[in-house]
């Protein structure tokens, strides 16, 4: 049995921890609380936009647009989005997963685009193509942040570089419910229709003016970047709250060892005592 400067000792250590713990939940939850505000207010925006753009194109015909058709290339590059710290659950294993778990991925064929240090380290790791690194994006995502590594993206796509283009983001459903998603930017991929009703819709294609190429030059980049954004700012949201969730946790599994120790240390106390009182007795009754 551990002696009670043993146990004294181990459960100061813990309390320390506990405090940490404790800490690290009541910044998670202060920041949750503005970066769930940011994901609500322009989740609706960007899925009106993927809904938009995914409908105009469904409309537009076999136009020859190298936005729409893909390049000939087997590569594909994966934007992937976890965070820069850790402590925050399964949140980076939970995409790491996704993208090397995939099922028609193959690692040669992949060219990661790492928004963020854990999911770069673990992709690396399991000798994944990093193409660049921008983790201080991650920190405080900004539109212009966004617009930037769209830009770069889209010329790797255009030149030929790459074939398709994904991005690998947590979707904040609310505080506790965070889903890895995978998401295709490109090619872009119309919308299935279903419904009889949605059958017998009008046919007619979609009319760009002034044309086409100019039309498709302005919507695709502003498409891109916007879910590139809009994954950003749930990503940020999603990490918050599975941090705050695992320190919650963590918290809690501190008090209830906290709680251990001190009936161990209590029992451990008890004994001493006893073994004292039974030593003096002892030496009383050889005396007498």
């Amino acid at each position: 049995m551990a002696s009670m400067r043993d146990i004294k000792r181990r459960k100061g250590s813990i309390q320390s921890t506990q405090q940490i713990t404790k800490a690290m939940k009541l910044v998670s939850t202060v920041k949750l609380q503005r970066a769930k505000q940011r994901a609500e207010q322009s989740k609706a925006y960007f899925n009106c936009m993927y809904e938009t753009v995914t409908s105009v194109l469904a409309k537009t015909g076999n136009l020859n647009h190298p936005y729409l058709n893909g390049g000939d290339s087997a590569k594909k590059a994966v934007i992937v989005i976890t965070s820069n710290r850790g402590l925050a659950g399964g949140y980076n294993s939970n995409i790491v997963k996704l993208v090397t778990q995939q099922s028609g991925f193959k690692k040669e064929d992949l060219r990661i685009y790492a928004v963020g240090k854990k999911g770069k380290d673990a992709l690396n790791r399991h000798g994944y193509e990093i193409v660049e690194e921008d983790s201080d994006i991650i920190e405080e995502p900004l539109y212009v942040d966004a617009m930037a590594l769209s830009s770069r993206v889209l010329e790797a796509y255009t030149k030929g570089e790459v074939g398709e283009i994904y991005i690998a983001y947590t979707a904040f459903k609310n505080t506790v419910v965070h889903e890895p998603t995978l998401l295709k930017l490109l090619p872009v991929e119309p919308e299935k229709k279903e419904e009889k009703a949605q059958e017998k819709e009008s046919k007619a294609l979609m009319s760009f003016e002034p044309n086409d190429d100019e039309a498709l030059e302005l919507i695709i980049p502003k498409y891109v970047t916007s879910l590139i954004y809009g994954g950003l700012i749930e990503a940020v949201a999603s990490e918050n709250g599975a941090r705050m969730q695992a320190m919650d946790s963590a918290t809690s599994n501190a008090e209830e060892m906290i709680d251990h120790l001190s009936l161990m240390y209590n029992r451990a106390r008890q004994g001493s005592i006893t073994q004292e009182l039974t030593e003096i007795i002892a030496g009383a009754n050889a005396i007498s």
